[in-house]
């Protein structure tokens, strides 16, 4: 017999992952489903086995144990909310965009309660694909109002704020009876939110140097005249004059 292909291998290979994702991925769809109509208590093994039409041995063939098979639905989670996410080509401004994506957060964790629940249920989460993926949307935003120097805090302070409020505003409201679920405790979350992270008007048209350090740092990952120990060096002052002496 002579010998196969590489090219009929690599097919061969490719449909053979693709025979074991299909069951995976019905599986993770059957949990969350589950999860979404029954709560994270209706997620057993057997359960899900069931809605997926596979024997329940196979849950742990694909997913190792339930815990397994949570990170998946999880990681489910992070790429749906990925998937949603918008970004303006051309928004009203940057602290309106700001709020929209903030708003856009808060929204999918009401409109999938349990689901979202489970992804900020463990601290390691965060280590997903599709969340790093959303956070850089979220970082892409933060630099385009350190650019135009509106931004009052460092950048990393300001994504763990705007995460920190959006996560907080989510469970809090979950955790309310429904005849106390005011929306004006979102709006308050967020408007508090904007005003930690963003100042009143851009700080390099007033005085100081703060404000310039903050744009000019934000824009230093674009330019490429400067070597990286000379970037590295630049940072640093930049982050020493855009704090102004004040400590956050």
């Amino acid at each position: 017999m002579p010998p196969r292909s590489r090219g009929t291998a690599g097919t061969e290979s490719a449909t053979t992952a693709t025979g074991r994702e299909q069951p995976r991925q019905r599986v993770i769809e059957a949990a969350a489903d589950l999860l979404a109509r029954e709560g994270r208590d209706a997620v057993t093994t057997r359960a899900v086995a069931v809605a997926a039409g596979l024997q329940p041995p196979a849950i742990y063939r694909l997913f190792g144990d339930k815990d397994g098979l949570l990170e998946a639905v999880a990681e489910h989670g992070f790429a749906k909310f990925l998937a949603a996410k918008r970004v303006d080509p051309d928004p009203g401004g940057p602290i309106e965009d700001l709020r929209a994506g903030w708003d856009l957060a808060v929204e999918f964790g009401l409109a999938h309660p349990a689901l979202y629940t489970l992804m900020y249920s463990e601290p390691n989460r965060t280590a997903s694909t599709a969340f790093k993926a959303g956070m850089e949307i979220l970082l892409a935003r933060i630099r385009r109002l350190a650019a135009g120097g509106w931004l009052r805090v460092d950048e990393d302070l300001a994504a763990m704020i705007i995460h920190a409020t959006a996560r907080g505003a989510v469970l809090t409201w979950l955790s309310l009876p429904e005849d106390r679920r005011d929306p004006a405790l979102l709006t308050a979350l967020r408007e508090s939110m904007v005003a930690a992270v963003t100042s009143r008007e851009p700080a390099v048209q007033s005085a100081g140097p703060a404000g310039a350090a903050r744009a000019l740092r934000a824009a230093l990952p674009e330019q490429t005249a400067l070597s990286a120990s000379e970037q590295q060096l630049l940072r640093e002052w930049l982050d020493r004059l855009a704090s102004d002496g004040r400590s956050v």
